[in-house]
């Protein structure tokens, strides 16, 4: 029977009395990050008895727009590397950068 290696990643969320979000502290041992502050998290994950994802998407009070329009730009940027590397379908891949160089046109991110 062979030894399975477990690896943890730990959110820590402190909301204020409205249950808003003031900070968001995350661990990752395994990766070298511990009790490191973050301003917004996005987090998948697939049922695969329903067939659907779930997730949860956090950030604080003070998560600056402009932030957070890059954060997505570079999210999305991942999924179509990711979405690459998981099916091997290159041409659906490029259509998304496409469409992720339009997001960033459309924000004037590459201004900044």
């Amino acid at each position: 029977m062979s030894k399975f290696h477990k690896s943890e990643i730990k959110l820590q969320v402190a909301l204020d009395e409205n249950r808003i979000p003031e900070e968001i502290h995350w661990t990752a041992e395994d990766g070298g990050i511990t009790d490191e502050e973050t301003k917004a998290v996005m987090l998948s994950v697939w049922d695969s008895k329903k067939k659907e994802s779930l997730r949860i998407d956090l950030w604080t009070k003070d998560m600056p727009l402009d932030d957070m329009k890059i954060f997505f730009h570079q999210t999305l940027m991942a999924m179509a590397d990711t979405f690459q590397r998981a099916t091997d379908d290159i041409k659906m891949s490029e259509t998304m950068r496409d469409f992720c160089d339009y997001f960033a046109e459309k924000l004037e991110l590459h201004k900044k």
